[in-house]
């Protein structure tokens, strides 16, 4: 027979259990719809802050949602730049460097027993079919998709039209849809739930304002070592990579990789390689022993690794619509993780009392 406990316990886990298979059944709708509720919850302490000074609330979303979308774009008006100039670049010089590559390491690699040759054709023919289009081109290719029947960026275009409607309703309502969503706690259980929740949106607001700081600091750390190093691309490489680092590692190896690019192209020769190296590497240990202690803490509990985690579980379970959840269920999988063990240091199972 099971106790009152229990079957509250039983009962939530079938409500989780039915919300994840809501959640990856409707997937590909529920996107925009997911996606503005997690910018609404970053973006309402900001639209709260601006109702405080008596700026009306409508006003204040559409001031907000409008800077958002300026931001957004601006780091889209960055990335831009870089394939713009980038991949004409690449066109150019990618087969000659592979001859020079193959005319220098080949005979090296031939004296230590190594038969090893570059097939330059392939090259050429790989450069000539991946890389021989402008971005003109592959919007007009994007375009002819489009009208005759890609029905993908179609979808793409409508939730892009969508997600901002979204957003702004979610916006305005803010307030009354989390007092009606505490209504539905049982009364009983309501102190105990407000507590987890907020434990849980405080973990989650100091991990995402200490990440934006150090990602601003990371963008004009790049953009300016880049840039006293002679980099045409310093600007747009240094605030993408910034940006980026909101993923970690993998957000630095985009950026590391593009430099690189950037550098050889560039300089054609050792010294774009040995520049990216010295501020690439004064980069991530400015972000490893000065920035990300100081500015996020160990004691938020949400580590690099499980960041990655999250990230890629959450989204080869769900898709997009993982990735966007990813990091609010993980500080709520922090936070009961760190309740249940401290009810279990507490219990007498651990103390060996029957």
């Amino acid at each position: 027979m099971l106790t009152h406990p229990q079957r509250l316990l039983l009962a939530w886990l079938g409500v989780a259990a039915l919300a994840v298979f809501v959640l990856w059944a409707l997937a590909p709708v529920l996107s925009p719809f997911i996606a503005a509720g997690v910018l609404a919850y970053a973006l309402s302490p900001s639209v709260d802050w601006l109702a405080r000074r008596r700026v009306p609330r409508m006003v204040a979303v559409g001031l907000v949602e409008t800077a958002a979308l300026i931001a957004l774009l601006a780091v889209l008006l960055l990335v831009l730049p870089i394939l713009n100039k980038e991949l004409p670049a690449l066109r150019e010089q990618i087969p000659g460097l592979a001859k020079a590559l193959n005319e220098s390491l080949a005979p090296w690699l031939a004296q230590h027993g190594v038969q090893v040759s570059l097939d330059i054709a392939s090259v050429k023919a790989f450069v000539l079919k991946y890389l021989n289009a402008n971005l003109e081109d592959w919007g007009a290719a994007a375009f002819e998709s489009a009208r005759v029947g890609g029905s993908f960026l179609l979808a793409l275009v409508g939730n892009a039209v969508l997600l901002p409607v979204v957003l702004f309703y979610l916006l305005l309502d803010w307030p009354q849809l989390m007092e009606r969503a505490g209504c539905l706690v049982p009364p009983g259980a309501r102190d105990r739930v407000w507590s987890f929740l907020t434990e849980c949106d405080t973990m989650l607001g100091s991990y995402l304002r200490g990440q934006l700081l150090v990602m601003g600091a990371l963008a004009l750390y790049y953009s300016a070592g880049l840039g006293l190093a002679g980099f045409d691309l310093a600007l747009p490489i240094g605030v993408f990579t910034g940006l980026a680092v909101f993923v970690p590692y993998v957000g630095f190896g985009l950026g590391l990789v593009l430099a690189l690019l950037a550098g050889l192209l560039q300089f054609q020769s050792l010294y774009g390689v040995g520049a990216v190296a010295v501020v690439f590497g004064l980069g991530q240990l400015l972000e490893s022993f000065v920035l990300t202690p100081r500015l996020v803490g160990e004691r938020i509990g949400l580590s690099p690794l499980m960041v990655i985690f999250a990230l890629l579980a959450f989204g080869h379970l769900l898709g997009f619509v993982g990735v966007l959840i990813a990091l609010p269920l993980s500080a709520v999988g922090v936070v009961a993780g760190r309740r249940l063990h401290a009810a279990y240091l507490a219990s007498g199972l651990y103390r060996g009392r029957s």
